[in-house]
């Protein structure tokens, strides 16, 4: 069987397509737009920008399917359609105007999906999960291989950007300003107080993106995915100290993260904070998250 499922994201919207037999999967195309659709949010009210860009994409998406015959298709959506207080009736229209069925999933479903994705190919029976979005933050720590803890914060790469910078790359004074508004945020994880984690599992973008970066600055083959810490500052402090950048910085971002520049400061303020709390040593980057769990828990595992 050949299966579909589209991601609409607070700042990608992917679409990609699993081979399933049996109990197994294989991806086999996927495909991605930087929408960027938490900044189309004003006053928590979606935009009708922000509608058209995600019909614009979806009706993309539909035609394509069309063309290969994948019928077997599932859509959901994240914090910036889940959040937002038109939310019903901006997923209403996206619909009526793409034939396509979108679900909203809650923080904690997302949650849960992330953790089923992630954590099918790891060892380890106890550890600490984070998803980093554009539009909120995923924590799930878990022991014996079940979720102890879980909670989805309102804090995003994108919207931690849009509240707190003026242009594409912060200057310290941004800097200074994100760490704050974070950490406040991530305070409101009681239930997380006492948890401690060494190693960290991340997935999503912000984790793609620095993993990336972090190849790059330390001379890292391109298939590594552990992460020290401890650089996560000297990252921040190197690409968000004046807001513009030299000729050499410049092309280490385009090369490595093209689409993630203007997010992967803000994105590691995040990362930085929530290490710092957990009093965590390395993340190890996982490809697997949110789709793949939510292709195990609503397709295969049923």
């Amino acid at each position: 069987m050949i299966q579909a499922i589209i991601d609409i994201g607070s700042n990608t919207v992917r679409m990609a397509i699993y081979e399933i037999e049996g109990g197994s999967m294989e991806q086999i195309l996927k495909k991605k737009h930087m929408v960027g659709l938490a900044g189309y949010l004003k006053d928590n009210i979606m935009s009708q920008e922000g509608v058209d860009r995600v019909v614009e994409v979806l009706n993309e998406y539909r035609e394509f399917l069309q063309v290969f015959g994948i019928n077997n298709v599932m859509a959901f959506t994240t914090a910036a359609l889940r959040n937002c207080a038109n939310s019903t009736e901006v997923v209403a229209e996206i619909i009526q105007r793409t034939g396509i069925q979108i679900r909203v999933i809650s923080g904690e479903e997302e949650a849960e999906y992330d953790f089923v994705g992630a954590t099918r190919n790891i060892q380890s029976s106890d550890g600490m999960l984070v998803d980093i979005g554009g539009g909120s933050t995923e924590l799930v720590y878990y022991e014996n291989h079940k979720i102890k803890h879980k909670i989805s914060l309102p804090l995003g790469s994108l919207g931690l950007k849009k509240e707190c910078c003026t242009s594409m790359l912060p200057n310290s004074g941004e800097v200074a300003k994100m760490y704050e508004v974070a950490k406040k945020a991530i305070e409101g994880a009681t239930d997380f107080e006492n948890i401690r984690a060494k190693v960290i599992c991340g997935i999503g973008g912000t984790y793609k993106g620095t993993t990336a970066l972090y190849n790059a600055l330390y001379n890292q083959s391109k298939s590594n995915k552990e992460l020290d810490v401890s650089r996560f500052p000297e990252i921040i402090s190197r690409f968000g100290s004046t807001g513009k950048l030299s000729q050499s910085e410049s092309i280490i971002l385009m090369k490595n993260i093209p689409d993630r520049i203007h997010t992967i400061i803000s994105g590691l303020v995040i990362a930085d904070i929530i290490a710092t709390k957990f009093g965590a040593e390395k993340v190890i980057y996982s490809d697997s998250g949110v789709r793949e769990g939510f292709l195990y828990a609503e397709i295969i595992g049923k």
